[in-house]
C-alpha cells in the first residue's frame, strides 16, 4: 500500500509539474524541453492507459454481472365473444434485480486477461521508442542549429576577409602592382561570400524553426557541441545489447505472447461454458391488490454445435494473426540488428573524417597565412589568396559539419540500441511512470470505490478531467 501511494504521489507530481519552459543552454535543456512538451508522447501515454483500461475490461468477465431492473407497463386487449365487444386494460409494474455469474468457460476469459496483460507490455515498449526518436529528433535540432549558427559565423568571417582582401587589390591596383582583372576578381568573390552567407542565415532560421517544434520553444544561446555518451566496445556488443533491450523487439515479443494466448482463448470457445442466474423481484397489477414475489435460480450449460462456420473461421484468423507477428517479430530483430551497425559504422566514418578534416584545416590556414604574406611582396597573385581563402574556408565548412555528424551519430547509435530515454540519460525531468495507472486499473475497481477515487485524482493531475 505504501509503494502504490508513493507512486501515486509520483505521477500526481509530474501532472502538476506540467511542461517546464526554459531556455536551452546545452543539449540536456533541449531533451528535457522535448519530453516535457511533446504531444506524440502524450498521444501515446494516452493509448497506453486505453490498453490498461483493456485488462480491466477482460478482469471483468470473470466477474459477477448484477443489473436492477424497473418496468411499467400499459397494455389492452380487445376481445369478442357472443357478438359482444369487450376491450380491457391493465397495468403493471414490475422491479428485481438480476445476477450472472461466469461458472465455466474452459479458461477463455482468464486467457483473455493474459493476453491484455502482454499487449500492455507491448504498448509500454512502443511508448519508449516513440520517446526514443522524439529525443533523436531533439538532438539533431540542436546540432542544427548549431552547425547552422557556427556556418554564419564562417560565412560572416569570410565576407570580412575577403572585404580586406578587395581593398588590398584596390589598393595594390592604384600602385599598378596588379591590374583590373585582380580587383574584379576580388569584387566577385566578395559578392559570391555575401550570396553565401544570405543562405546561410536563411537555413539557420529553418534549423531554429525545426528546434522550436522539436523542443517546445525557441533555442537560446547555446552551449556547443555535446559532450559524447560512451559508445560499445564493437559492433558486437551493440547487437547483442539491442536484441536484448531494443524497445521494437521487446514490443514484437509481447505481441507474439498475446497472439499465442489469443489462438489458446478462441479455441476455447468451441468448448462447453456453463453459467448461473438468479432473479429476484416483485410484480404488481395496478388494476387491483395483486402482487407477486419473484425468484428464480438457473444453472445453463451451453455447448456449441453449429454456427455458422463463424468459431472455426475465428480460430483459423486468430492463429494467421499470431503466424504474422511471429513472422513481424524476425523482420524487427534483422532490421535492428542492420540498423545498429549502420550507426555503428556511421559513427566510425565520422571519426576518422574529423580526424582527416583537422588535419586539412591545420594545412589550409598554414597556406593561406603563407600566400597571403607572399602576395604582399608580390610573389603570389591575387588569385592565389582568393584560392587559399576558400580552400581554408571549405576546411572549416567541412569541420563543423563533421563534428556535428559525430554527435549525431554518437546519439543514434544509443538509440538503435535502445539507451536514448529520459531516464537512461538521467534528464532533469519527472519521469512518466506507466505502472502507476495500471496498478489502479488492472483489478476493475467499481465506480464508486478508493481505487476510483484514486484515479480521479491521477487524471486531474495530469489534465485529462
Amino acid at each position: 500500500m505504501a509503494i502504490k501511494t508513493v507512486a501515486l504521489a509520483a505521477i500526481v507530481a509530474w501532472g502538476f509539474a506540467g511542461p517546464q519552459i526554459a531556455r536551452a543552454d546545452n543539449l540536456a535543456d533541449a531533451l528535457a524541453g522535448a519530453y516535457n512538451t511533446s504531444g506524440l508522447l502524450e498521444q501515446n501515454r494516452a493509448l497506453l492507459r486505453a490498453a490498461d483500461e483493456d485488462v480491466a475490461i477482460a478482469v471483468s468477465s470473470l466477474r459477477p454481472v448484477i443489473d436492477w431492473t424497473t418496468q411499467i407497463s400499459r397494455s389492452f386487449r380487445d376481445t369478442s365473444v357472443s357478438l359482444a365487444a369487450r376491450t380491457t386494460y391493465s397495468s403493471s409494474f414490475f422491479t428485481g434485480v438480476t445476477l450472472d455469474v461466469l461458472v465455466y468457460d474452459g479458461g477463455a476469459s482468464k486467457l483473455g486477461v493474459q493476453a491484455a496483460k502482454e499487449t500492455v507490455l507491448s504498448a509500454r515498449q512502443t511508448l519508449v521508442d516513440i520517446e526514443q526518436s522524439i529525443l533523436l529528433r531533439a538532438v539533431s535540432a540542436y546540432l542544427g542549429v548549431l552547425l547552422q549558427g557556427e556556418n554564419v559565423s564562417l560565412r560572416v568571417n569570410n565576407v570580412r576577409v575577403l572585404g580586406e582582401e578587395l581593398r588590398a587589390a584596390q589598393d595594390r591596383f592604384e600602385v599598378g602592382e596588379v591590374t583590373r582583372t585582380d580587383v574584379a576578381l576580388a569584387e566577385s568573390r566578395l559578392a559570391a561570400s555575401r550570396s553565401s552567407l544570405a543562405d546561410a542565415r536563411g537555413r539557420l532560421v529553418d534549423a531554429q524553426a525545426e528546434y522550436t517544434n522539436a523542443v517546445g520553444h525557441a533555442p537560446g544561446t547555446l552551449a556547443g557541441q555535446p559532450p559524447l555518451p560512451q559508445r560499445a566496445a564493437s559492433v558486437e556488443a551493440a547487437q547483442a545489447f539491442a536484441m536484448r533491450n531494443h524497445p521494437l523487439i521487446l514490443a514484437a515479443q509481447h505481441n507474439v505472447s498475446a497472439a499465442e494466448l489469443t489462438v489458446l482463448q478462441t479455441g476455447k470457445d468451441l468448448g462447453p461454458s456453463a453459467g448461473f442466474n438468479a432473479t429476484a423481484g416483485v410484480s404488481e397489477n395496478w388494476n387491483n391488490s395483486d402482487y407477486n414475489h419473484n425468484a428464480s435460480v438457473a444453472l445453463t450449460f451451453v455447448q456449441p454445435i453449429y454456427q455458422g462456420g463463424r468459431l472455426a473461421a475465428a480460430l483459423r484468423r486468430s492463429m494467421a494473426v499470431r503466424d504474422s507477428q511471429r513472422a513481424n517479430l524476425l523482420t524487427v530483430q534483422r532490421d535492428i540488428t542492420q540498423s545498429v551497425n549502420d550507426a555503428f559504422v556511421r559513427l566510425e566514418v565520422a571519426n576518422a573524417s574529423l580526424t582527416a578534416t583537422n588535419e586539412r584545416v591545420r594545412a589550409a590556414q598554414v597556406a593561406f597565412d603563407g600566400i597571403r604574406e607572399e602576395a604582399t611582396l608580390g610573389a603570389r597573385t591575387t588569385l592565389d589568396v582568393l584560392t587559399a581563402e576558400q580552400e581554408l574556408l571549405d576546411a572549416q565548412t567541412t569541420r563543423i559539419s563533421d563534428m556535428a555528424e559525430r554527435s549525431f551519430a554518437s546519439y543514434e547509435l544509443l538509440a538503435r540500441q535502445g539507451l536514448l530515454t529520459a531516464e537512461r540519460l538521467n534528464l532533469g525531468v519527472q519521469i512518466y511512470d506507466p505502472t502507476v495507472y495500471y496498478n489502479l486499473v488492472k483489478d476493475a475497481p467499481a465506480k464508486h470505490s478508493k481505487q476510483s477515487r484514486d484515479l480521479d485524482r491521477v487524471l486531474e493531475a495530469l489534465g485529462k478531467r
